[in-house]
């Protein structure tokens, strides 16, 4: 644990001694605040260099309008969409890039509000999901969606909630919101009472009017429409992202297939060749043609009568 983390932790637990409502009103701004973003990796600045700049404007967080930074390669006639995790960029999907536009992919990523060139100090996955309506204004229906960890869970939401991917990958990512929020908790070490307080704070201050939010955020209660092919890659040894998120996942979502590696943790499964090599046979599959209408008819009477 870093200095700053123990003594936002001291912080919210000295205010949860007042009320669990003061101690939720000091983590909340914790909770979306983003560190400091990293640097792009040498090995990834000349695929960044290459990038067809843009930018979209979303809404914020706080509703005031923020400019996202966006890149795109290639100019095939199908398109990936790439997003990356908390505390994360564009840039890590660097050699997956490559290959899609080797593929003859459109390949379109961004960095998220408060990460890599975007500004910001605060963000949470509300604009992640801005970003995938503004880009599939821009674009049309996507052909694959890959999403890393934080990414990940956005995609599968995005998806579940009307963006449309023919196909969707999710790498190292979590299964609801739900542990995020246990994390944070986990992190900070502020009571259950706080806790509580914290869920009905988020749900008010990024989901008003959203009944139950923690729902709508979890493709285990909202899995991807019926026939939106998945795969679900995710490490063993995943310290930030547990793999059991990853069963989580794939029993939720019938149309899915489990990659479990081995020694790569959180990050290095971005750049792992068999994990690419899947993702590119997952993204380039012909999807099954579309049953007769009759042939449904005849299923849907033969599933009621039995």
């Amino acid at each position: 644990m870093t200095l700053a983390l123990a003594a936002a932790g001291v912080s919210v637990r000295a205010a949860a001694a007042v009320s669990p409502q003061w101690g939720a009103a000091v983590a909340m701004p914790l909770f979306g605040y983003v560190n400091k973003p990293r640097p792009v990796h040498a090995d990834d600045e000349p695929t960044m260099l290459r990038a067809r700049l843009r930018a979209v404007r979303i809404p914020g967080i706080d509703r005031r309008g923020v400019d996202v930074d966006t890149y795109e390669w290639g100019d095939g006639p199908r398109t990936a969409v790439l997003s990356h995790g908390w505390n994360g960029r564009a840039s890590q999907f660097s050699v997956l890039v490559r290959e899609l536009v080797a593929e003859g992919y459109r390949v379109v990523s961004f960095d998220a509000p408060a990460h890599g060139a975007s500004g910001g100090r605060g963000t949470y996955l509300v604009d992640w999901l801005s970003v995938f309506a503004a880009l599939q204004e821009r674009h049309g229906s996507f052909d694959a969606m890959v999403g890393h960890s934080f990414g990940g869970l956005a995609t599968l939401v995005g998806v579940a909630g009307g963006i449309h991917a023919a196909r969707v990958v999710t790498i190292a990512a979590p299964a609801d919101a739900e542990l995020l929020l246990s994390q944070f908790q986990g992190m900070l070490g502020y009571p259950d009472a706080v806790a509580a307080s914290m869920r009905e704070l988020f749900a008010t201050r990024y989901f008003p009017g959203e009944p139950d939010p923690f729902a709508w955020l979890s493709t285990v209660r909202r899995p991807l429409p019926v026939g939106v092919p998945l795969l679900v890659a995710h490490d063993h040894g995943d310290r930030v992202v547990p793999f059991g998120e990853a069963r989580r996942i794939v029993a939720a979502n019938p149309a899915s297939q489990l990659l479990a590696t081995k020694g790569l943790g959180h990050n290095r499964i971005l750049t792992d060749d068999a994990v690419l090599d899947a993702v590119l046979a997952h993204v380039g599959a012909q999807l099954p043609e579309p049953m007769p209408l009759a042939t449904v008819e005849e299923s849907a009477a033969v599933s009621v009568a039995a």
